[in-house]
């Protein structure tokens, strides 16, 4: 394995190109439509941020892309869980390498039939569940050989339905009797060298929690901020301080929503897991566009995306006085925010547990609430959307 040249990764370089040239010419890019449309990039094509290496294997990112040609078999995983999505890889392996790509994974999985769904990378001719296969549960139609080119991988994961496409080619699908109903996605180190890059992935099953009325929503009572939605769906947050508070409770989720700040410097926040009826107790993810010296990896106030107090956005992505989209998915005491696409924090609180998050680690359930911050704000928000996680199941 040592010797094996990594040259034909070359072709998969990751650059800076524009925004018409397509996806598949800009790999570990999204574009501003997939974006708008809800993706989130898994691998930023430079290091492995959001993911944690569960065996002694040489996973790292090379030339654009996360490679491993040795080690001790695993995972690379995931540190945050999904329930209903669609995801879309490319991979390159040569012929002989067995690899795959995890769903619903456990982060050290030990039976494919019960702890994961293992979408196989293999040949046929060396392998009962060749590429595309869900391996211990079914074999796929004419899956493709392995050789040196780019393939893509499509899968889709749904309420136990899992359907594959490689190469634009339905694989297989499968549908679970017993269905697991989240975990990790994982990219295995088996047999051989393997290559991934593109990694994004689309959260399904979202609900809408905006309209005219908010009747979804409350205002805090006794503050000065004003909320109101326009004829065009638009919430716009002004003056302050105040809070505005869903009704509904969320646990473990997925949140997607758009943000403009309509102003420069402005800071609000999306606060999370809140105790119910009370003003500004929650976990909260930053909205905060400004940065020191020129510098996006150094930002002002945690930055958007960033966990007030505890994580910094490592890097600020959005703009004043520009649409911008966040996605924060939520699991145990696990939390990741994605600004268009870009993974900008992924921290784990490890605190003793206590009701209120600005104390201590708060797994139950509680209210969302957009922050007004001070007389200054002004903000508008569009297609906010919400879904709770599936239960772990089997």
């Amino acid at each position: 394995m040592r010797g094996f040249c990594w040259l034909w990764l070359a072709a998969g370089a990751c650059c800076l190109v524009p925004a018409a040239v397509a996806q598949e010419e800009q790999p570990n890019r999204l574009t501003p439509q997939q974006v708008q449309e809800g993706w989130i990039l898994l691998f930023d094509g430079e290091t492995l941020f959001g993911w944690r290496k569960m065996s002694r294997a040489n996973w790292r990112v090379q030339q654009g892309a996360i490679v491993v040609d040795q080690g001790e078999p695993g995972l690379l995983r995931t540190g945050s869980q999904f329930s209903d999505y669609r995801l879309v890889l490319q991979f390159r392996a040569p012929a002989g390498t067995n690899s795959g790509v995890f769903l619903h994974t456990s982060p050290r999985p030990r039976n494919p039939q019960t702890d994961c769904y293992e979408v196989n990378i293999a040949d046929p001719d060396t392998s009962p569940f060749p590429t595309g296969s869900l391996v211990g549960r079914v074999r796929g139609a004419d899956p493709p050989r392995l050789d040196a080119r780019w393939h893509t991988m499509d899968i889709t994961v749904q309420a136990g339905e899992v359907q594959v496409h490689v190469d634009g080619k339905l694989i297989t699908r499968y549908r679970d009797p017993r269905p697991l109903g989240r975990g990790y996605v994982g990219l295995q180190f088996n047999r051989g060298p393997v290559a991934f890059r593109s990694v994004r992935l689309k959260p399904l099953g979202l609900k809408p929690l905006l309209d005219r009325e908010l009747s979804q929503w409350r205002p805090y009572p006794g503050k000065p901020a004003r909320f109101e939605v326009d004829s065009q769906g638009v919430l716009r947050v002004r003056g302050g301080p105040g809070q505005l508070e869903t009704r509904q409770r969320f646990g473990d989720f997925v949140l997607r929503l758009d943000v403009r700040v309509n102003g420069r410097g402005l800071n609000s926040g999306v606060f999370f897991r809140c105790i119910p009826g009370r003003f500004w107790q929650g976990y909260e993810s930053q909205i905060q566009n400004s940065f020191h010296q020129g510098d996006r990896t150094r930002p002002v106030d945690c930055g958007t995306g960033g966990f007030y107090r505890r994580q910094n956005a490592r890097r600020v992505v959005a703009d004043d006085l520009t649409w911008f989209t966040k996605v924060l998915v939520v699991s145990g005491n696990h939390m990741a925010c994605w600004v268009n696409g870009y993974q900008v924090s992924d921290w784990t609180d490890r605190r003793g547990p206590h009701e209120n998050p600005r104390r201590g680690c708060r797994r139950a359930p509680g209210t969302l609430a957009l922050q007004a911050h001070d007389p200054g704000t002004d903000l508008s928000f569009r297609n906010i959307q919400a879904a709770e996680l599936r239960p772990r199941g089997k």
